[in-house]
This record gives structure tokens, sequence and C-alpha cells, in this order.
């Protein structure tokens, strides 16, 4: 178990056995994100997918909205969701970072989290650092 204010450290290393290959680098992101929501949101998503394309780490979760947040959307109130969605995912952007960063072995570049509704889906996106030439994928 996480201990209450996880540090990417941390999320690593209980997603170490799991990273062996690539798809246990998939599994290793995905569960470690998911964590970091569970812990940070109180609720996680329902679902996790992770995805590598050359430098790009991109995972896709479903589910995962709190009470409060589905109840704002029934009043219609989408953006504000997105808005304090987002605003947080900035906040916790070195934690999201460095733990994709322990796991895959390289340095975040850039990061970016999106919100749709209907059905929910978080997209969050991972640029990172180029491997020295010659160093695989």
């Amino acid at each position: 178990m996480l201990p209450k204010q996880a540090v990417a450290s941390e999320l690593a290393a209980v997603a170490d056995e799991e990273a062996r290959d690539s798809g246990g680098l998939r599994a290793a992101v995905s569960n470690a994100l998911v964590g970091l929501k569970k812990e940070f949101y109180g609720k996680g998503p329902t679902a996790a997918k992770t995805y590598f394309n050359d430098d790009w780490v991109f995972v896709v979760f479903e589910g995962g909205l709190t009470r409060n947040e589905e109840t704002l959307l029934k009043a219609g109130e989408d953006q504000l969701v997105r808005q304090v969605r987002l605003r947080f995912q900035e906040t916790m952007t070195a934690t999201i970072c460095g733990a994709v960063e322990e796991i895959v072995g390289r340095r975040v570049l850039t990061y970016h989290s999106q919100i749709m509704f209907e059905p929910t889906r978080i997209v969050e996106m991972f640029l990172l650092a180029p491997l020295p030439d010659g160093q695989g994928t």
C-alpha cells in the first residue's frame, strides 16, 4: 500500500516488478498514475491504458469523476469541472512527471492533461527527452 503522500520514487518502486518489458512499462505507468489519482482525488479511474509512440507517452483513463464533479456536470457546469481538473493537474505536474520519469527512465520535457465528458475520458500526454543516438525507441 502506498503512503499517504507518495513520492515518485515510491510509486516507481511499487510498479518496478511490472516494468520488465514494454508491456510491463505500460502497466507500470498506468498503475502509478491511477494510484496518484486515487491518492489526490480520493477516487481513481475505472480503467487506464498507456501507449508509447516514439518519444511520446499517452495515458487514457476512463471514469473517476468525484461525486461533486458528477453533480456539477448534471447542472451543466462542464467548463468549471474542466477548469478545476486542469488547474489541479498543473499543480501536480512535478509529481506526475516524476512518476513517469522514474518508470520509463527518461526525462519528461513537457506534459499536458485533458478531460472529455460523455463518456468521461482523461488523456495525459508526456513528451520524453530524446534517447541518445543508437539507443532503442
